[in-house]
Order: C-alpha cells, then structure tokens, then sequence
C-alpha cells in the first residue's frame, strides 16, 4: 500500500485509542490485515528499527518508512519466487542485492540458516521479511558504530552487548 490516504486510514484503524501511535501488538495485527503473519518479535524489531524518536511505539510517520521497507521487501520476494511461494538460498541472495544488502558468503549462510525456519531451504515471505529485518536493524546499529564510514568498527564488551541486545529477533 502506497497511497498515504489509505496509510493514513489503516492507521487510524489499529490505533483503537486514538493516541497518534500504535504498539507492537497493534502493529502485528495491522499486518495480519495485510496478510503477513510475524512473530512479536520480529514486530517489536520493525518498531525499534523505525522508531525515529524512540519511545516504543510507531507513529504515522514511521509507519509509512516502515511500509516503504516492507514493500522494497515484498518486492524482492515477488519478482523472485517464480510462483513457488518461496525462495531458495540463490534467490534469497539476488533478493537482498536488489535491497541494497551485500553479504559475503560466511555471512550470508550464517543469517539464511538461522531464517530458515523449517530447514529446509525454503524462505517464504515472512522468513525472507524477517530475515531482512534483521540484516536492516544490523547495517543501522553496524553505521551508529561505523563513524568513519570505514566499514570497519572495534567495539568494546559493553557495546558488543549492546549490539547483540539490539540485533535480536
């Protein structure tokens, strides 16, 4: 859904309290309206990685970054599936190149084999959408880090927890 109007409208729909910013719960079942299933989790790592103004919860405004990501994703995910309602490995690949994401090989066997979920090389939407998620929440908290833009960053324990806290899903 592009169309801010009907944005706006979906909003107001999930923000049953009329507070200008839905939770993690009323995210997750404004998503379950799109036909996208997600854990809670994978929900409250949506919010953290477009909470601009941190305080938890989503606001319209970061709602509609969210949705501009998710349809990149669905995107992706569409042009590559070929009818079979789920990538394998290469596509999920050439899917994440068409993102913006690039991962070298050790990487990339790392976080597909954490996604796939039922291990059996088969990534349907919400395994690629999570997996995404959490490739985007770790280039944003890897470039809070990488001040020079090196692509390079040294870390100390404290904010190598911090790291692993806020990469979680």
């Amino acid at each position: 859904m592009e169309n801010k109007a009907i944005l706006k409208e979906w909003f107001e729909r999930v923000d049953s309290e009329k507070t200008g910013s839905i939770t993690a719960v009323q995210l997750k079942r404004a998503l379950a309206v799109g036909n996208l299933e997600l854990s809670i989790s994978v929900v409250e790592q949506m919010i953290r990685m477009y909470d601009f103004d941190r305080n938890g919860t989503m606001s319209f405004e970061e709602f509609v970054a969210l949705n501009k990501f998710l349809l990149k994703v669905q995107h992706a995910f569409s042009d590559l599936e070929r009818g079979r309602g789920y990538l394998v490995p290469d596509d999920v690949y050439e899917a994440l190149v068409k993102i913006g994401f690039s991962l070298d090989s050790p990487s990339f066997y790392s976080v597909c084999e954490s996604f796939d979920q039922k291990k059996n090389g088969r990534f349907r939407l919400d395994d690629f959408m999570s997996l995404c998620i959490f490739v985007h929440s770790a280039r944003n908290l890897f470039s809070s880090f990488d001040t020079a833009k090196q692509g390079r960053v040294t870390l100390d324990f404290n904010q190598f927890v911090y790291c692993t806290a806020n990469c979680r899903i």
